[in-house]
């Protein structure tokens, strides 16, 4: 049997029309004994180690492996079925302990070290001894001083956690898919935009059903919260998104999808991997790795914040409150009743909504000017491939140019919901950027995948304000990986980045969304085809910090609860060992409002129990002061698209990829470690 994973792939594009989930397995057990096979033969045949003989040969392996599991694991996240997710499940068991393996070799250690300790290191250059100081930094972190007993330990600990991650994920998108709501009175629906309208009528068509049906999909679920006038649809909404994963109705089904199993085991098992190896918890293990190095440094960060918003928080619920009594008749607002509330507040205070600047942001345009806009500051432009394998066919593939008109990359993006797709927005690697021993350059590819309303018609769909941040905000990712100019793929793009400053890209193109001179590029009103008016521009522009206590001490419950939860679980049982009741502690800090009982966020919380935001959420408020300083050096020369300033970002932090610390890195560029003042500044608190 020919297997398309195994293809010829240099500088090529998986073929995924022709992959199936039985082509998984021998793939990657393929790859694997290969690998095994060339490692030990690496090991053998040298009497004096270096980079050349080691490294690089490893660096390749590495990068062949990853290309063909990123093909796998990424067609899990957006085609799920249960044939391909059990072929990524074993395999994903399978790949575990192989790394693990490679990590606890003690006679690959001490190479690592030989090549280290000979005096020709010096002569490396910056990125080929950061690619040496992770490799003995991981080596640590994998337990190689252990014992051999204890190295088994930790192995079967990573092999279990990497399970449970995975079925924390596929939990949640098995839960999110099963409960839908079919609604034959219209009236029931009054308030609802057409577009989202339309669509459940063709749901409930699709499914043999008369009348509209509603999902707990993103684009449907947000719609129904914020426009739905029917206070009793809103909270039936709440309740199923708030019970996803969980034995509180309606997904009272704890042998199929509930997480609260999941989620403790996974506690459990991530202490006894950081007690394993020495650390007092999870969060001190996981910022052996980050930006911020000590669990104090994080705590006062988050627990700074909410001092400083916890009052602008309250003063955002008062007003809330007496809108609500006052214009929607509601003397006790609901938590359901939040989104749908601020909308009307929003439209009365602003003389704005999302509804209104949706006419603005035709998709296609959007896409277009989001090119123009990275055009105008890097001096980069993208093109459209028309001819290539698709594992949808809403997927499209772009070709990005350097000024000098050569190739850096390409990047798929997927960007409408569907079922059996994961829900959010993200980039993933395809391919990393590697410079091979003969010369030629492996290209870096990246998909882009969010959950905009379905393009049923075939045509654009029109995107909400937030929606547009959403794609600028993951293409900063995209070009983090895509402009890189580290040959090493284990760090280049956006590989080995400290955790807690990947975000930074993402979060400082969103700024773009936000003035004048670039939203004139982008917005293009769908029937005068004129852009947004300086009017609407300013009404947009005061409301970027509409209750902006409220969302951000949101953010900071999230944060809080994630550290404190990996600062406090222990791998012993233990009656304080509660995650709910952790959530709950957390909560007297951050609430400004009670949280139904019945809520269980956290069983769908995947950012830090099935992504890698593990004792890591925090990362996003951290790049968000990352992100301020930097647009703050734009402000300071009074151009948003100077192209000097995007320049000296480029050649100082996004085309570095990992190959140096990010805190040196983020010096080079600004002159200075960072400062909070521009986020507050930002935030209107200074």
């Amino acid at each position: 049997m020919t297997n398309p994973l195994l293809e010829p792939a240099f500088n090529t594009l998986p073929i995924f029309e022709h992959i199936k989930p039985e082509h998984v397995e021998p793939a990657i057990e393929h790859i694997l004994s290969k690998n095994k096979n060339i490692i030990n033969e690496l090991l053998e045949n040298q009497k004096t180690y270096t980079w050349d003989n080691l490294v690089m040969p490893l660096e390749i392996i590495g990068a062949e492996l990853d290309d063909v599991w990123c093909t796998v694991s990424h067609l899990n996240s957006v085609v799920n079925n249960a044939e391909l997710h059990h072929a990524y499940q074993t395999t994903l068991a399978h790949l575990t302990e192989y790394h693990t393996a490679i990590r606890q070799n003690k006679k690959l250690y001490q190479a690592f070290l030989d090549i280290a300790e000979n005096p020709n290191y010096s002569k490396l250059n910056i990125a080929q001894k950061k690619v040496i100081e992770n490799g003995l930094r991981n080596f640590k972190l994998s337990g190689i001083n252990l014992s051999e007993e204890k190295r088994e330990t930790f192995k079967a600990l990573s092999v279990r956690l990497s399970e449970l991650e995975s079925r924390f994920e596929q939990n949640v998108l098995e839960a999110t898919d099963a409960w839908s709501l079919n609604v034959t009175d219209v009236n029931q629906l009054k308030g609802l935009p057409t577009a989202v309208l339309e669509e459940a009528a063709l749901n409930a068509k699709d499914k043999g059903k008369t009348g509209w049906l509603l999902t707990l999909e993103h684009p449907c679920y947000i719609a129904v919260m914020t426009y739905a006038e029917d206070r009793k649809l809103r909270k039936k909404f709440y309740t199923a998104y708030a019970t996803r994963a969980s034995t509180v109705e309606p997904f009272a089904n704890p042998t199929k999808w509930d997480n609260a199993p999941v989620m403790h085991e996974i506690m459990k098992e991530r202490a006894h991997v950081s007690t394993l190896l020495g650390f007092n918890n999870y969060a001190e293990y996981a910022l052996q790795t980050r930006m911020l190095k000590k669990t104090t440094d994080v705590t006062n960060f988050l627990e700074d914040l909410i001092l400083r918003l916890k009052k602008v928080a309250v003063d955002n619920l008062d007003e809330l409150k007496t809108f609500a009594l006052k214009n929607c008749q509601l003397d006790a607002l609901e938590v359901w009743d939040i989104a749908y509330v601020s909308e009307k507040m929003l439209q009365d205070k602003y003389a704005i909504s999302e509804e209104l600047l949706k006419q603005y942001f035709p998709e296609e345009r959007a896409i277009q000017g989001l090119f123009t806009i990275v055009n105008k500051l890097y001096g980069i432009h993208v093109k459209e491939v028309e001819s290539f394998d698709k594992w949808h066919s809403d997927v499209r593939l772009f070709g990005i140019y350097d000024e000098n008109n050569m190739l850096c990359g390409h990047f798929y993006t997927d960007l409408h919901a569907r079922p059996n797709k994961r829900g959010g927005a993200w980039i993933s690697n395809c391919k990393s950027r590697m410079q091979y021993p003969d010369g030629q350059r492996q290209l870096p590819v990246a998909y882009l995948v969010a959950n905009f309303s379905p393009n049923r018609a075939g045509e654009s769909v029109l995107l909400t304000h937030d929606e547009v941040i959403t794609l600028f905000h993951e293409f900063g990712h995209c070009l983090h990986h895509l402009i890189t100019t580290v040959d090493y793929p284990s760090i280049s793009g956006g590989n080995s980045v400290s955790w807690d400053a990947i975000e930074l890209p993402s979060q400082l193109l969103e700024y773009w969304c936000w003035e004048e001179e670039a939203l004139c590029l982008f917005s293009e009103h769908v029937q005068t085809k004129e852009p947004l008016t300086h009017d609407l521009f300013l009404k947009l522009k005061a409301s970027k910090n509409f209750q902006i206590g409220l969302r951000t001490m949101r953010q900071l419950e999230y944060a809080l609860f994630d550290f404190v939860l990996h600062e406090t679980f222990s791998a012993e049982p233990s009656d304080k060992m509660d995650i709910q009741e952790i959530l709950d502690r957390v909560r007297t800090k951050t609430a400004v409002m009670p949280t139904p009982k019945f809520n269980r966020f956290q069983n769908t919380f995947s950012h830090i129990f099935g992504g890698g935001y593990a004792a890591g959420y925090y990362s996003y408020l951290w790049s968000e002061v990352l992100a301020a300083d930097v647009f703050n050096q734009f402000k300071e020369d009074h151009q948003v698209f100077n192209k000097e300033v995007a320049k000296k970002f480029v050649e100082t932090i996004l085309s570095k990829g990992g190959s140096q610390e990010f805190m040196d890195l983020f010096i080079a560029f600004r002159g200075r470690a960072p400062k909070i003042d521009a986020l507050l500044k930002e935030y209107n608190l200074l």
